[in-house]
């Protein structure tokens, strides 16, 4: 049985479901690995201009697999030390490819995004919540920090330092209303239209240059490490000149207005 299915339920859109319900869809390295796998494989396949990510079943991504972690070749040889920082790696790496994506990712929160799930549905660009899915910072809760796979310096950015303070160091759940009254999620909706809510979003992203979109990701992911203002808006700067010169973009979005349709960019 595959633990990641990878679907195609739109033109343009690709769904990459973790797909270990009984466990909650969580982080085992025989989970992680081919889920990164699918992501990369996503990523540098050019008929897909958005990405969603969601979990199979009743959570979304419940962290840690406290039953049976997994075991992976590159662990052999090595002392606990050594097997817990390759794992360690493991699972950063899929944050990294997350935000490195060519595509924009949609996460579509399904249910439960505990620990390291919380942790990946911050990675995501855009969060969709169901009304079922609720977030919590585990590891406080395990006798662990709360810091972990990003989360502190993501959520942060996110909601601002005090919410986030508060989430992370009293380990309580974050239902989806309050997710969505925080700027968590972008919003919430019912259970079952969850993913037709996210369908809906990539329809209109699939719809705007190739270009544009994944150079306003780029953008915006590194606007948060900006170190000022003024580095910034000259990064930004040279990108969006990029996409003027480069292509006829510009002058197909003119055409269309006028003549009352939707623009075809040929980037």
């Amino acid at each position: 049985m595959s633990f990641v299915n990878v679907e195609y339920p739109h033109d343009g859109v690709c769904q990459i479901t973790l797909n270990r319900p009984e466990r909650m869809n969580a982080m085992a390295f025989d989970v992680m690995v081919p889920f990164r796998e699918a992501l990369e494989a996503a990523s540098f396949n050019n008929d897909f201009r958005v990405v969603i990510v969601t979990g199979a079943g009743e959570g979304f991504c419940a962290g840690a697999d406290l039953e049976d972690p997994g075991w992976l070749d590159i662990f052999n040889g090595l002392t606990v030390p050594g097997i817990a920082r390759r794992a360690m790696k493991i699972l950063e790496d899929v944050v990294r490819t997350l935000q490195d994506m060519h595509q924009p990712v949609i996460g579509a929160i399904n249910g439960a995004a505990i620990g390291g799930g919380f942790c990946l549905a911050m990675a995501t660009d855009i969060r969709i919540a169901s009304h079922n899915a609720y977030f919590r910072p585990a590891g406080i809760n395990n006798g662990l920090t709360s810091a972990e796979l990003g989360l502190s310096y993501l959520l942060p950015r996110a909601i601002g330092t005090s919410r986030a303070f508060d989430i992370m160091l009293t380990g309580r759940d974050v239902d989806a209303a309050e997710a969505a009254a925080i700027g968590l999620v972008s919003r919430t909706v019912d259970h079952e239209a969850l993913l037709e809510e996210c369908y809906t979003i990539a329809e209109r992203i699939c719809g705007f240059s190739r270009l544009g979109v994944e150079i306003s990701k780029q953008m915006l992911w590194a606007g948060m490490d900006a170190g000022s203002l003024h580095t910034h808006m000259n990064h930004e700067s040279h990108a969006q000149l990029f996409v003027r010169m480069t292509t006829e973009n510009f002058e197909e979005a003119i055409r269309a207005r006028k003549q009352g349709r939707s623009p075809e960019f040929k980037d």
